[in-house]
């Protein structure tokens, strides 16, 4: 997970809690690149929020790119701390999926736990999506994590 300091932020603080982001440790090696637990379906609060606490060594969010299902609205536009950063939808494959494009030409391919999973499920979804050698979809990942709360997620995603 990541933090930073969030006094710059032109939007009102949605959370006092670090965003909770996953990544992997090898970008691009997987069908993911890690996971992004947002704490509601405001697609422009939690973006901003994001961005804010993206990881610096890996470039500014420039571009967003979601899937329709995972929010309620979508502006084209979120103001953030350093400018404004691009949305669009993408209506084919893997629903769950955010795709960012960072000012470094990084594309990061994110899994987008849904808001109301619970702390076990959301806490095992972000594991897995960030776990090398992951092959899954977002949707068989949620899948696997909602039909198996029981599963240690240290043992399965290993």
């Amino acid at each position: 997970m990541t933090t930073s300091d969030r006094s710059e932020h032109p939007r009102e603080r949605l959370h006092d809690t670090p965003t909770r982001l996953r990544l992997a440790t090898h970008l691009g090696s997987n069908s993911l690149d890690g996971g992004w637990w947002p704490r509601s379906r405001d697609l422009g609060r939690e973006l901003g929020e994001l961005v804010a606490q993206f990881p610096a060594d890996l470039g500014r969010i420039t571009q967003v790119r979601v899937s329709p299902a995972d929010w309620g609205t979508r502006p084209r536009t979120v103001q953030v701390a350093r400018g404004m950063v691009r949305v669009s939808s993408f209506s084919t494959g893997d629903a769950h999926v955010a795709h960012l494009t960072t000012s470094n030409r990084t594309l990061l391919r994110l899994l987008v736990v849904p808001p109301g999973l619970t702390d076990y499920q959301g806490e095992e979804a972000l594991l897995a999506a960030a776990t090398a050698g992951n092959a899954h979809t977002a949707r068989e990942l949620l899948r696997t994590v909602t039909d198996s709360p029981d599963v240690d997620p240290r043992d399965h995603w290993t």
